[in-house]
Formats: C-alpha cells, structure tokens, sequence
C-alpha cells in the first residue's frame, strides 16, 4: 500500500512538471492566451508558417508602409523606406538594411521577413526566418494591403481601411471632377537620374488614386505607352505630348529638374496654366496606407484648395 502511495505521488509530480514544461514550449504563462503561436499564410510560393503576432518584422522592400499601418513592430527597412520623409518618425531607431547584408539580418534577429519576389539570397533568408516575397502588380494595390493583414494575422483591420479609403478617394473624385471638368486629362511625371517617366495606373505616385478610384483621365499618349507597362521613359523633346490639361510633378529636388527652365516646357498649356502641382518625389513613390493617404489629401489640396 505504501509502495502504491509513493508511486501515485511521483506521478502527480511527473505531470506537474511535463504541464509547466508545456506551458514554457508555448509562451504560456499564468493568464496567457491559449491562441496557437503561429498560422499558415498561403503565400505565391506556397504554405508558410509564419508568426501569429510578429514582432520583429524585416522588410526588405516597398511594404513597409503597410506594415506600420497595422500597427506591427519593424525592426529593419529597406533605404526606400527609410528615406521616406513620411515615415521618419515611425522609422526612428529602426535599421537600414539589404538583403546582401545576411549578417546585420541575422543580428537583428527578425522573426518575419517580407519584401518583393526579386530580392536576392531568398534562400538564405528564409534559414533566419520565415520569408515571404510578393511579385509586384501581381493583385492591385489593394488587394496586397489586405494580402499583408492576412500575413500579419490582421485581415480585418487591413479590409477596413480598404473599404474606408476607396469611399473617401472615390467621393473626393466626384468633387475634383466636378470642379476640372469630366474631359479634362491628367498625368503623372518623374525625373529620375537624368530621365524623364510618365506613369500609368499602378505605379504609386498617385496614379491609383487619380485613374483607378477617382476615374481621372490620361492623355492618349500616356494611355498609349504607358498603361501596360506602368511607365515609359521619354525624352525632353516629346514631354509636352504627354501632359495633361493638369500634370502631377513628382519631383525629387536632388535630381536635375533644369527642364523645367526650358521654352518647350515653359509653353505647355499646364504650366501657362498653373496646373502643374508639384509633388515630394519621396513621399510620393509608394502606395501603401500612409502614402495613399498622405497623396490623397495632397490632391484634395491641390485640385479643391480644401
């Protein structure tokens, strides 16, 4: 009897301890949720499991500014982002980092990395932590901000500002229709290392908002050479044939701009017009959350003075 005693204790104790030891595998701890640690994000390249509340996110491109607009701790950013004026206070103290740079990842200790399906070493990357890439364009801007909730465990709150966006974009679009005209044409230009680009509907910049959501018109030759593409790359010579009655000047102060000085552009009907707003180049190249927003109110401010 006493020997079954003593055996009857030494169990109770054997799954004490394989409980306590159970609740340290999982994180648990006296009042933690019971909700699994991970989830099974179905990505472009197939299942991955990735964490079900990240906390040291890598981005390693473009998205970023939808990662912040959930709410989810970054710890290192591409220099795109990082030299972002519109995300230099959220960016503070967050690294600057490449996927070259294997060893500063491996510090940084990320437990989800995310960037576009062309970064290099995706191999290696995906030993540190849980890698997932998105090829650019293929869903609309949209649908990859609400794609990155699912990845980040919060579809809801990324659908919600999807729906709210396209209500405010589409009503403020109504309004700048209204005050140009329902003929009047837009285009979105960039010079950028010596070159000048015209933009399409789906190459940040604003060219969502004004020709997807707003329904805001192209030229022809924009449409013509730049709609499949996103963008096209033209010569000073051929610019006043691909500007619209109004042109958005996505302009990076640090680039030669000396074209705007010149006779061909002075006579364009845009600029005779004052209908060529300029635009930080920097703020304006993505189109996640904070971008979208921020190139919403500049053409409420632009095109309605509100």
């Amino acid at each position: 009897m006493k020997k079954l005693l003593i055996l009857s204790i030494a169990l109770l104790v054997m799954l004490a301890l394989a409980a306590c030891g159970s609740t340290e595998e999982t994180g648990g701890s006296e009042g933690a949720s019971s909700d699994a640690e991970t989830i099974q994000y179905e990505s472009e390249n197939g299942t991955v499991e990735v964490p079900a509340d990240p906390q040291r996110v890598l981005v390693l491109s473009t998205y970023a500014g939808n990662v912040m607009a959930l709410d989810v701790p970054l710890i290192g950013v591409d220099a795109w982002s990082k030299s972002n004026p519109n995300f230099e206070q959220q960016l503070e103290g967050v690294e600057e980092v490449t996927e070259d740079n294997l060893e500063k990842i491996i510090e940084l200790d990320p437990d989800l990395i995310i960037g576009l399906s062309t970064i290099k070493n995706i191999d290696k990357l995906e030993q540190i932590a849980p890698t997932v890439t998105y090829t650019y364009g293929q869903v609309d801007y949209l649908t990859q901000h609400v794609e990155i909730g699912k990845l980040l465990n919060k579809e809801q709150e990324a659908q919600a500002w999807v729906d709210d966006f396209k209500e405010r974009s589409q009503s403020a679009g109504e309004d700048i229709k209204a005050e140009i005209g329902e003929d009047a044409t837009v285009s979105v230009i960039e010079n950028f290392d010596k070159q000048l680009y015209v933009f399409g509907d789906n190459w940040g910049r604003g060219t969502e908002i004004l020709y997807q959501e707003m329904g805001l018109n192209m030229p022809e030759k924009v449409e013509e050479m730049a709609l499949t593409d996103g963008f096209y790359a033209l010569s000073q010579e051929v610019l006043p044939e691909y500007m619209g009655d109004y042109v958005i000047f996505s302009k990076d102060s640090e680039q030669d701009n000396s074209f705007q000085e010149t006779e061909l552009y002075q006579n364009t009907p845009a600029v005779k017009n004052n209908q060529v707003f300029e635009a930080d180049a920097k703020k304006f190249y993505f189109n996640d959350p904070i971008s979208l927003d921020y190139q919403l109110e500049f053409f409420q401010e632009k095109f309605l003075g509100q």
